[in-house]
C-alpha cells in the first residue's frame, strides 16, 4: 500500500471520487469477504453467540493489511490514510461482517496517533495492531458523542479502578485503552482485576460488553490532557468513518431490494416494474447517492487535515444514519414477508443500521453540531 495522496486540489474543494489505488483495496476486500463472509456461516455464528470469525480476521487484518492501514510505515503500517479505511468500511458494512475494524483499526488508532510521535509502549502497540496480532479497542461507550461524557476510571496506588458499559467489540479485543482521571491507560483484557461481561445487544453482528476493572494493572500512555484530546480525535474519526460503514449497509440494501423486486412477479409482472415500487427505489438511489458525497467528503476531510473536519464529520452523520436506517427498513418492506424471516440477511442489516444510528453521537447531536459550528439556531 502506497501512502495516500493528498485528494483536494489548490482550492481547497474535496476530492469525491475514488482512485486506481482505492479500488484496487475495495476489489480485494470484496473478494475476500465473498469468500469468507456468506450469510449462512455469518448467522451461525450470531446463533451461536461468537460471531467473530478469527480466521477472517487474520486475512483482514495481516494479509490484506487493513488493520494497519492508519499505522504508519515505520511502524509496520500501510502508511494509508481515511480515504482508503473508509472503503474497507464500505465493504465492511455491506458485508455486515462482524469485525472490530472501526473500534480497533480506526479509532484506537487514531487516538493513539493523536497522543503525538509514538514512542516506548505506544509505538509498539501500533506495531502489534498494524500486524493483526493485538486488537486494541478504545473503552468508552458506543454511543458516546465527546471525552467530556466519558465517566473516567480512577487511578489508585497505580491501579486502574472502574467500569464501563457497553463497549462495542470489548470481546475482541486483548487491550484496553482505558480514559482515567490520570490520563489514558492501556489495560490487557487478560490481565488480573479485568471483567468483561457480553451483553445481549440489538446488532448481533457488533457485541456490545461492559467493563469492570478492580485494581487492575495497566501502562499509562498519555497525561489527562493530552489523554482528552485523544480521545475526541479518535471519536471523531470513528463517527466521520463510521459514515461510509453505513453508506455500505445502505448500498447494499438497495441493490437487494431491487435485485429481488426484478425476480419476484405478481399478476405476471415482476413487481419492480410497479411505478408506486419505482417511486420508492428510485427515492432510495439519490439517498444513496447522497449518503456517498457526505461520507466522502468527511472521509477526504479527515484524511487531508482539513480545519473543516468537524463540519463535515456532523454533516455526514446527520444524513448518513437515517439513510442506512431508511434503506435497510425499505429493503425489508420490499421482500415481502421474505423480509421477515431469520434465514434472510436484511435484519442483520436493519439492526446494524439501528445500532450505528447511535453509535458515536445520534443524528439529532451531529444536527446540534452543524448548527453550532456554521452559528445557526439549534435545531
Amino acid at each position: 500500500m502506497t501512502a495516500p495522496t493528498v485528494s483536494a486540489d489548490a482550492t481547497g474543494t474535496p476530492d469525491l471520487l475514488y482512485s486506481e489505488a482505492e479500488e484496487d483495496l475495495r476489489a480485494a476486500v470484496r473478494s475476500l469477504l465473498a469468500d469468507r463472509g456468506d450469510v449462512p456461516a455469518l448467522l451461525a455464528r450470531a446463533e451461536a453467540g461468537a460471531p467473530y470469525d478469527q480466521e477472517l480476521w487474520r486475512a483482514l487484518s495481516g494479509g490484506i493489511g487493513a488493520a494497519g492501514l492508519l499505522v504508519p510505515e515505520r511502524f509496520g503500517g500501510q502508511g494509508a490514510g481515511q480515504r482508503e479505511a473508509a472503503v474497507v468500511l464500505e465493504e465492511l458494512g455491506r458485508a455486515v461482517t462482524p469485525a472490530p475494524y472501526l473500534t480497533g483499526a480506526v479509532v484506537a488508532v487514531q487516538t493513539l496517533l493523536a497522543l503525538g510521535e509514538p514512542a516506548g509502549a505506544v509505538a509498539a502497540l501500533l506495531g502489534r495492531i498494524a500486524d493483526g496480532h493485538r486488537v486494541a479497542v478504545l473503552a468508552v461507550p458506543f454511543a458516546v458523542h465527546a471525552p467530556e461524557a466519558v465517566r473516567p476510571a480512577a487511578v489508585v496506588a497505580g491501579r486502574v479502578e472502574g467500569g464501563v458499559t457497553g463497549v462495542a467489540d470489548a470481546t475482541a479485543a486483548d487491550v484496553l485503552l482505558v480514559p482515567t482521571t490520570d490520563g489514558l491507560y492501556a489495560v490487557d483484557t487478560d490481565a488480573e482485576g479485568v471483567a468483561v461481561t457480553p451483553l445481549v445487544s440489538l446488532d448481533l453482528t457488533r457485541p456490545l460488553a461492559d467493563i469492570t476493572l478492580t485494581g487492575a494493572p495497566g501502562t499509562r500512555l498519555a497525561d489527562g490532557a493530552a489523554a482528552v484530546d485523544a480521545v475526541r480525535r479518535g471519536l471523531l474519526a470513528g463517527a466521520g468513518l463510521l459514515a461510509s460503514e453505513q453508506l455500505g449497509i445502505a448500498e447494499w440494501c438497495l441493490a437487494e431490494a431491487v435485485r429481488h423486486t426484478r425476480q419476484r412477479h405478481q399478476f405476471n409482472r415482476p413487481v419492480g416494474s410497479f411505478q408506486a415500487l419505482k417511486h420508492r427505489m428510485a427515492q432510495l438511489w439519490l439517498d444513496v447517492v447522497s449518503a456517498r458525497a457526505a461520507a466522502r467528503n468527511a472521509a477526504d476531510a479527515l484524511a487531508t487535515g482539513s480545519p473543516e473536519a468537524p463540519l463535515a464529520v456532523a454533516v455526514a452523520q446527520a444524513y448518513c444514519s437515517g439513510a442506512a436506517v431508511h434503506a435497510a427498513e425499505e429493503c425489508v418492506q420490499l421482500h415481502g414477508g421474505i423480509g421477515m424471516t431469520w434465514e434472510h440477511p436484511a435484519h442483520l442489516y436493519l439492526k446494524r443500521a439501528k445500532a450505528d444510528a447511535i453509535a458515536y453521537g445520534t443524528a439529532g447531536r451531529h444536527r446540534a453540531t452543524v448548527a453550532e459550528l456554521m452559528e445557526l439556531p439549534a435545531p
